[in-house]
């Protein structure tokens, strides 16, 4: 099933070195701004001049931004925590992306992650309408614009060596590998904790799977994530719907083709 991440939250400090090392990294994919790439803020000059409190709010995902740890302030158990939750793509096992781009400029790699050719790429923005988790952004700002998000790191992920942001992890809260190894991993950690963990690892069956999961202390629909997802592809339901695009072409088509001919010999009688 190819390579994923495995983030807990429970070992997450909100350093931020993952966000450092992605852009370190992706910086020669990103289109280069007036100043030059290298220019480029951290991470727009907000989450390190911000209160925590304002950092959830103020940095969102952007074309230029790919990975956000996003601060969240939870109660368990009556007790006030801080929570640090990844944001970046989640490299749908059967990604909606991929599904609506009719230019094929999204691809799922059978590693795992869902790389874009910007060389195909039209513009349309369907990818970003499709995503059920809102990712792919469009750089605004550019003269000649892109869709961007996470790569995984595709260089390094194609030949089984860590996406940077894993690598720079002091903690190890981001851990990479074969996906069904990282669930594995996951339900002996839930297992080996009672109490601690939610039972549940998000990502495992949302929209189908992603190559993304993650397992919490708290819940986490309290860390501002999407809780109330399909367990199936979202494809699945386009997919049913374009099947019956042909069959309905078909019957238009020949009840046009019916109309038409009555209008005709209509007019022919009208002429006699």
């Amino acid at each position: 099933m190819g390579y994923g991440f495995l983030f807990d939250l429970t070992k997450c400090i909100g350093c931020r070195a993952c966000i450092a090392a992605c852009r370190d990294y992706n910086s020669k994919y990103l289109v280069p701004s007036k100043k030059g790439i290298n220019d480029l803020p951290l991470d727009s000059g907000l989450d390190r001049r911000l209160p925590k409190a304002q950092w959830d709010e103020q940095a969102p995902l952007t074309g230029s931004n790919w990975l956000r740890i996003h601060a969240r302030m939870v109660n368990r158990d009556g007790q006030i925590l801080w929570r640090f939750v990844r944001r970046s793509c989640f490299h749908c096992e059967r990604p909606t992306c991929e599904a609506v781009c009719f230019a094929h400029a999204f691809r799922k790699t059978p590693e795992g992650p869902v790389i874009y050719n910007r060389s195909l790429c039209v513009g349309c923005r369907y990818c970003m309408m499709g995503c059920p988790f809102n990712i792919p952004k469009y750089q605004w700002n550019e003269v000649f614009p892109e869709v961007s998000k996470c790569r995984m790191c595709y260089e390094r992920t194609k030949i089984g060596a860590p996406p940077a942001c894993a690598s720079a992890c002091p903690t190890e809260a981001i851990l990479f590998g074969d996906r069904d190894e990282l669930l594995s991993e996951a339900r002996r950690r839930i297992r080996q904790n009672p109490g601690v963990y939610v039972d549940h690892i998000y990502g495992e069956k949302e929209v189908g799977g992603t190559s993304l999961l993650y397992i919490s202390d708290v819940d986490f629909k309290d860390l501002g994530m999407k809780t109330e997802l399909t367990e199936k592809p979202v494809p699945e339901y386009t997919d049913r719907a374009l099947n019956w695009t042909l069959g309905v072409a078909a019957v238009y088509g020949a009840a046009m083709a019916a109309l038409y001919v009555a209008t005709k010999r209509q007019e022919g009688e009208a002429k006699k």
